[in-house]
């Protein structure tokens, strides 16, 4: 049967409950037959002309369901069952609801259920929100599966040249709806100062806020360019790198620990020749034949594979390896989008993805 009130009919009440959600209804018709006939009385009985302040802004989704599950199934018995609710406290629902717009939507007689003008005008603009919350919650679930957005990265510099670049093209081609902003800092950074999502660290993890997920070990070995080599002579024994230019760390210190013993049986720990805060500034003086150099296997296998760089005292050097772990804060709902960052990564690594002979 076809709503037949006039727009009038709706009331201010509801107009402006409406108008306060700031939700548009489409127009709907009601069935013409229906299992619970469902009659529109010819008035509805208004309990107060406006709404007062208190009204305002309360009508809470809980209620807009009752409301057309009463309709739907024809009985307040038979909307509690399909709510999970007991008869009482859908009554209750109802007639608060009505009590916060301040006009009757059902008749209640013994026999049936009478939907008022102002009740079916009201219906329609309850299915409207209730489908438009269907609708939205539909997208956040979708969005879960589709990650969206943008995802801010942060890397030392040789990490996110030599191995997050190269993953980029495979990640937009799965996910193109997400936004990357790479940035590169070589110290440790402060997340949520710096608006990061998620961040590559190299080295042992000290902020015990942050959750860490593991990538994977990359060994760190003594390295030398050809030509450096040949004008400078092949060191043969620890002590013998006393006499050549040494590329170190400005900071931290500890990087400047290689994975040599010398003759006490201590850690060599050097004193840069040359010193820098990036590994990467480090690499380019390495390959231009400027001294010898401690690097990371992540960022120099095809200097190694080309023989751009040449390892140096193998068979003293020890194996340590520094750990590479994706971070970001464990008191935060992780977003879909870093998941599926860390997760391609991990997937085109592999499980030892730096992991070489030798």
């Amino acid at each position: 049967m076809a709503t037949t009130g006039n727009a009038g009919s709706t009331g201010k009440a509801g107009k402006a409950d409406i108008a306060a959600l700031a939700f548009v209804a489409t127009l709907s018709s009601c069935p013409a037959q229906t299992a619970f006939r469902l009659t529109f009385a010819p008035k509805a009985v208004y309990k107060s002309s406006s709404f007062d302040a208190e009204s305002r802004m309360k009508t809470t989704i809980d209620e807009l369901l009752a409301f057309a599950a009463v309709v739907d199934t024809g009985s307040i018995t038979a909307a509690a069952e399909q709510l999970g609710l007991t008869v009482s406290a859908t009554s209750r629902t109802l007639s608060r609801l009505e009590e916060k717009l301040q006009t009757t939507l059902l008749r209640r007689t013994t026999r049936r259920l009478e939907l008022t003008e102002e009740g079916a005008a009201f219906l329609q603009h309850a299915r409207a929100i209730l489908s438009m919350m269907d609708e939205a919650e539909e997208q956040m679930a979708a969005r879960r599966m589709r990650p969206f957005g943008r995802l801010r990265v942060d890397a030392a510099t040789p990490f996110m040249l030599h191995v997050i670049v190269p993953l980029v093209e495979g990640f937009r081609e799965r996910y193109p709806e997400v936004e990357l902003e790479l940035n590169s800092n070589e110290g440790i950074i402060d997340l949520l100062e710096k608006r990061t999502d998620v961040a590559f660290r190299i080295g042992p993890l000290k902020d015990s806020t942050l959750h860490a997920r593991p990538i994977g070990t990359s060994r760190i070995r003594v390295l030398a360019s050809p030509g450096y080599l040949k004008r400078h002579g092949t060191p043969t024994r620890v002590e013998q790198l006393a006499g050549h230019a040494l590329l170190g760390f400005t900071q931290p210190d500890s990087l400047n620990d290689w994975p040599l013993r010398d003759g006490d049986g201590d850690t060599v720990h050097i004193k840069p020749t040359i010193a820098s805060s990036s590994g990467e500034t480090l690499r380019s003086l390495a390959l231009a034949g400027q001294g010898i150099v401690c690097l990371s296997d992540f960022m120099t296998r095809a200097d190694r594979q080309a023989g751009r760089l040449v390892p140096l005292l193998a068979r003293q050097t020890l194996d340590v390896r520094q750990s590479i772990n994706a971070v970001y804060y464990r008191n935060t709902a992780l977003a879909s989008r870093i998941t599926c960052f860390v997760d391609h990564v991990v997937s085109v690594l592999g499980s030892k993805p730096f992991e070489e002979q030798g």
